[in-house]
This record gives structure tokens, sequence and C-alpha cells, in this order.
């Protein structure tokens, strides 16, 4: 069975980066009728966050990305201090008492000497008495040692890829502290979860070939990995820098929609155009991850905007039919309504305003031009209520009186009943409309 999972830090809310994650790994797990697990990365208790862990499960189901199960690598410690149990009794795991200073530095002479900033391996060498007299004065840290061979995998949107383990440094799972790292707990949850396929951003290739052994080392299967490009701004500037304003929870009080943002998402850096989508099941059947490439992703928030309106604009009456009561528009006249504002608002928070100008009116706005014009077109004003005919019944007889046709006739009515230039068929506005202030 295929098994995904979504594995955001309760550190911050979700923004469209991480969207991008959960939603490829939501969209393989349902396609085939698998598991997707949404697995909190809470091993640093200083910045997670219950706050930030409600935030991120109240994003996903926002959007309808429902997970089958929840699982906190907090609550997972004991795993972890197995799972290094295990590496060290199979000699894998080493600790190491280099300071951040004393690493910076032979980082540094290794590039000075053209070599690669490799961790040298210079624990391994320590003496037991060596290590007790380390241990004395600092923490200890924990590193994985690499087989330093060549790790190859086949990904599923970059292709054949290689790394040599000997130009990377053996990486640290657990800090002086003892905190578990990204890496180990991460591995162990794979593995325990049978996870069997992982999609994640392009900046994970070289953890991905450090995992691979770590898995292998603890006889995990390994998952089939893919790595999607990352997000730029419209003009390919960084968009990390951007994220904070891009976060989900900000795009929702915008008032987008949610098909919107995962339409788009789920064909933004596709071979294929980007179409809005009705349903989460079309999300489904249309999604294929080899349709991805490798080159960065160009990401514009200002292409929600129509595709939001786009989405408020396909609603059935039916799905808006509780809202429009909520508005108080009567049930009569609600499916006319919707009708008519459906098509002529930004966001589904517009149709307040729409339905404002048809309950109470609008202030005329009216040039001074068309002072004289207006005043004539009131005296002709049918009595309310009016009517599908009532619209094409006032133009004439104002068309008559005056001699005015085209815009010229019709611009200086719409204004002055609806106090806007532009909006739906006047036809079919003027019939809702319970009062009028001209």
């Amino acid at each position: 069975m295929t098994v995904t999972r979504f594995a955001p830090s309760p550190t911050g809310f979700l923004h469209v980066g991480n969207l991008r994650t959960a939603l490829f790994n939501y969209l393989i797990a349902r396609k085939q009728g698998g598991q997707f697990i949404l697995r909190l990365d809470d091993t640093d208790p200083e910045r997670s966050t219950q706050e930030y862990a409600d935030g991120i499960q109240e994003d996903l189901e926002w959007l309808g990305l429902t997970w089958d199960r929840m699982e906190r690598q907090s609550e997972r410690l004991d795993r972890y201090n197995a799972a290094a149990d295990e590496l060290r009794a199979a000699g894998r795991f080493y600790e190491c008492f280099e300071t951040p200073v004393e690493l910076d530095l032979k980082r540094k002479k290794q590039l000075n000497m053209g070599k690669p900033p490799v961790y040298d391996r210079a624990a391994l060498a320590l003496s037991e008495a060596e290590k007790d007299a380390l241990r004395a004065e600092r923490s200890g840290h924990w590193r994985f040692k690499l087989d330093q061979e060549r790790i190859e995998w086949k990904d599923g949107i970059l292709g054949d890829l290689s790394i040599d383990a000997a130009s990377v440094s053996d990486p640290v799972l657990i800090r002086g502290d003892g905190q578990f790292l990204y890496t180990l707990a991460s591995v162990c949850d794979d593995v325990d979860f049978g996870i069997t396929h992982v999609v994640r951003g392009s900046d994970h290739v070289t953890n991905t070939a450090t995992q691979i052994q770590i898995i292998e080392a603890l006889g995990g299967s390994v998952p089939a990995f893919a790595h999607h490009s990352l997000l730029t701004g419209p003009q390919g500037e960084a968009l990390s820098k951007r994220l904070g304003t891009l976060a989900l929870r900000d795009l929702r009080a915008q008032g987008i929609e949610p098909m919107a943002l995962l339409s788009l998402m789920a064909r933004l850096g596709a071979n294929e155009p980007v179409e809005l989508r009705s349903s989460m099941e079309e999300l489904i059947e249309g999604f294929d991850l080899s349709q991805f490439g490798s080159a960065p992703t160009k990401f514009d928030v200002a292409d929600l905007g129509p595709m939001t309106a786009k989405a408020v604009a396909a609603l059935p009456y039916g799905e808006m039919e509780q809202s429009l009561a909520e508005l108080g528009v009567p049930s009569d006249i609600a499916p006319a309504f919707w009708e008519v504002a459906r098509e002529n608002v930004a966001t589904r928070a517009g149709i307040a305003d729409w339905w404002a100008l048809c309950r109470d009116g609008a202030a005329p706005l009216v040039d001074a031009e068309d002072a004289d014009f207006v005043a004539t077109a009131k005296d002709l004003l049918p009595a309310q209520p009016w009517d599908g005919d009532s619209w094409k019944s006032w133009t004439t007889a104002v068309k008559e009186a005056t001699g005015r046709k085209g815009r010229g006739l019709f611009m200086p009515l719409r204004k002055a009943l609806t106090g806007m230039e532009h909006g739906p068929d006047m036809s079919k506005l003027m019939p809702l409309l319970q009062k009028h202030r001209l």
C-alpha cells in the first residue's frame, strides 16, 4: 500500500512552499488509495508550540487535505534512543566533541587548501581516556558513520541521481544537548510507519543520500524519493524572503478560495497548463508527478485573484444557499441574487456588499453634466416592485423623453441607481433591488 507523509515542524505557520510538499504527498496517496500521514516534527521543545501545531491542522483542514493519522515525534523519543543504541552497536554511530568554532576553523582550513569542507572523522581516533577527559568539559554530539561509497537512486522528478558519500560529512544525528535532529527521527518514522513515497524540496537531495544509508543500517525499506523544484518569485527572485507574507492563513484571510490555491499548486511547474478544478477528485485524477521538472518554479500570488473569482463564480447555488440565508437574502430571490452576484465578486466576502446594495440601495452617483438628465429619469422611474422588464421599459421611456441613447443613456442611469459604473446586467439586477435612493 502507498503511504506518504507530510512532516512540518510546529515552529511557524504553513506557507505556500510547505503546501506544495503537502499537496504532492497527499495526491500521490489518494490516487493510489493509500494513506496520508501528518507527522509533526516537534523534537525542538523551545521552538515548537501547540499554537503552531493547531494552526497547521487548521490550514490543512481548510484546504481539504485530510490525514489518515497524525504522529508527533515528541512522543517517540524512546524509539529514537533505541535506534541510536542499535547504530552504536553496529559501529555506525560515534561521539564527537568539536565545538562549532572548532568545526568552523576546520572547514576554513580545508577550503583554503582546496579541499571539500567535509568532517575529517578526527573523533574516531580518540582513545576512551581522551573521550572521558573531553566529556568532563563539554557535551558530545553523535554522528552517523557513512559508508564512503556512491549512493544511487532513481528520483521521481529528477531522474537518476548519485552522490559520493566521501564528499559529504557524516551527519550529526544527536546534538550535544541530547536533542534528536531531523535526520534520525525522520528515518525512524519512515521505517516504522512504512512510508513508501517521500516527495519534498530539491534542497533535501543531499539529505536523501545520507538517509538512504541510515534506513538501510536500521533494516528498513528505502522509499521512492522525489524532489520538486523550489518556488521563486514572479521575476525568479528568492521566495524565501517573502514566505512570511505568503502564509496560508493570510491567504485565507484575503478570501483566496481553497480550490484556486490547490489547482495552482497542483500544476505549477508541470508540463500541463494550470486549470481551475472543481473538486478534489479532479485534482487527484489529473495529478502526474512525472510532468514536473527540475527548473525553479515561479510563483506569483497575483495569479490567485483571478482564479479565486473564477472559483467563486463556479459555486452552485446549493453550496451557497446557507451562506446567503445567513446574510439575510430572502429565499424567494436568493437563486436569482446568486446568479447576479457570482459573476461580480472577487471573493466570497464581496457577496455581502452586493446584498447591501440590493437591500438598502446605494447613494446615487451623478455627474454634474447629467444632473438634469437624471432628474428627468427619476420622474419616469416605474414604481416598485420591479421585474425583468422594468429596466427596458424605464430606459425606453427616458430615451424618448431626452433623446439620449447608447452609453450616454445607460451609464448615467446605472450610476444613479447603483452608485457604480460597472456591474451586472441591469435587467437582472433591478428586480433584486428592495430599495433605491434615487
